[in-house]
């Protein structure tokens, strides 16, 4: 959900607009010229490697691998512990 905010501290040029992957942002504010992000400066440049650590409306992909355990090994482990 975009803010509305005064465009003081957005007109000075140092914000550049936000980009298409930043739309449904909660960090994304409104002005009269233009939508900007509150957190990032250049949003283009947070979203060049991947998912802008910013974004709230995109999580990161978590991949589960399931490791394949020796039974033999694991009972050796167990008895070493104890």
């Amino acid at each position: 959900m975009a803010k509305n905010v005064s465009p003081i501290n957005y007109a000075s040029g140092l914000f550049t607009p936000i980009i298409e992957k930043c739309e449904g942002c909660e960090r994304v504010v409104t002005t009269e010229q233009a939508k900007y992000c509150t957190a990032y400066t250049d949003p283009a440049a947070k979203w060049k490697l991947g998912i802008c650590n910013f974004a709230t409306h995109q999580k990161p992909e978590t991949l589960v691998v399931k490791i394949k355990v020796n039974p033999l090994k694991a009972s050796k482990r167990a008895m070493a512990g104890k």
